[in-house]
């Protein structure tokens, strides 16, 4: 008689979409996270004991600490494009695969920084706020609540990417004009067909508009935007992120919002996730701010929770991953 084979297991810090979880009940015994998110750390030391695989999300820190206490652990498998979030160096030394989810977030993304730059500058969730406040009265002269328009500004993009591209596209739609920096320039015929210019870092801030922040994160670009840097741009310009949130060092935006060096600013990624309502940047009407959804679209979810569930199941089955760090 045959021994029964024991499903491995895996761990996962917030639940996926049903058919997600329908396919990995499939091949292994899974246990899904069901209280606060980013799950405490003391909470994820003791789970992560007897676990083969690590399904994890952008806000979790997956740090040293964590992947000792995975004894078993084969594979973490991130529902992110980004993966600073794990010690990957510390994983490696342990032969741990890592798997994420780039190259699918490029429309999504982009739709929103779009969305964000739009809201900013015509003060959309501001004029939200003051109605539900039942303060629309106080708004009826002629310019006692006005807004920007966006053609004919310039949008200075940082980091000409996939998603960076996609935003340039569809700001020129409305009427913008387009210059980037990034780290290794496009050839001047790539530029052309494009309608983008290229200019040096500090050209960037000083002339632009409306900023988006299109970088990875890494140790080079770990809180890059600061004070004096941000002193470079208009005093009319806008700030907008849907990258990573350490890019900026954000005591400093605050500081320059508070004291109006810029005109204000959009997130939708910030230096420790999530942010709580006592967060300085909430009591600010010139900041719009939204909860790290860059990727929050059905198709895009959708396509990363398959991907991530291939991910995982190919570390371990022991085969190359779809995307491995």
């Amino acid at each position: 008689m045959k021994k029964k084979h024991n499903k491995k297991k895996v761990f996962l810090t917030r639940t996926l979409q049903d058919f997600a979880v329908k396919e990995l009940k499939k091949h292994y015994n899974i246990e899904i996270n069901s209280g606060p998110f980013p799950i405490p750390k003391k909470k994820l030391l003791a789970k992560i004991k007897d676990k083969d695989g690590l399904i994890c999300f952008p806000y979790d820190n997956i740090d040293k600490h964590i992947i000792m206490a995975g004894a078993k652990l084969k594979t973490i498998s991130a529902f992110s494009v980004g993966y600073d979030h794990i010690d990957s160096k510390f994983a490696k030394k342990r032969n741990i695969t890592i798997g994420y989810t780039p190259n699918v977030l490029t429309i999504a993304t982009a739709d929103l920084t779009i969305t964000l730059i739009l809201d900013l500058l015509r003060r959309v969730t501001e004029g939200d706020r003051l109605v539900r406040a039942g303060k629309w009265n106080r708004v009826f002269g002629a310019d006692t609540y006005v807004g920007d328009e966006v053609i004919g500004k310039t949008l200075g993009i940082w980091g000409l990417g996939r998603i960076g591209l996609a935003v340039a596209k569809r700001a020129q739609v409305f009427g913008m004009k387009v210059i980037y920096h990034k780290q290794s320039r496009l050839a001047q015929k790539k530029e052309k067909s494009l309608h983008v210019r290229y200019v040096t870092q500090n050209e960037l801030f000083r002339k632009s508009d409306v900023l988006s922040i299109h970088v990875p994160y890494s140790k080079q670009t770990h809180e890059q935007v600061n004070l004096p840097l941000i002193k470079k741009m208009k005093k009319q310009s806008y700030l907008i992120n849907t990258s990573r949130g350490k890019i900026i060092k954000e005591q400093d935006l605050v500081i320059a919002l508070r004291r109006k060096i810029i005109a204000g600013a959009a997130l939708d990624v910030f230096s420790h996730e999530p942010i709580g309502k006592k967060h300085p940047l909430t009591k600010m009407q010139n900041v719009v701010l939204s909860p790290h959804i860059g990727s929050s679209s059905i198709i895009t979810r959708a396509k990363m929770a398959e991907i991530t569930v291939e991910n995982l199941k190919l570390g371990l089955a022991g085969k190359k991953l779809i995307y491995s760090v």
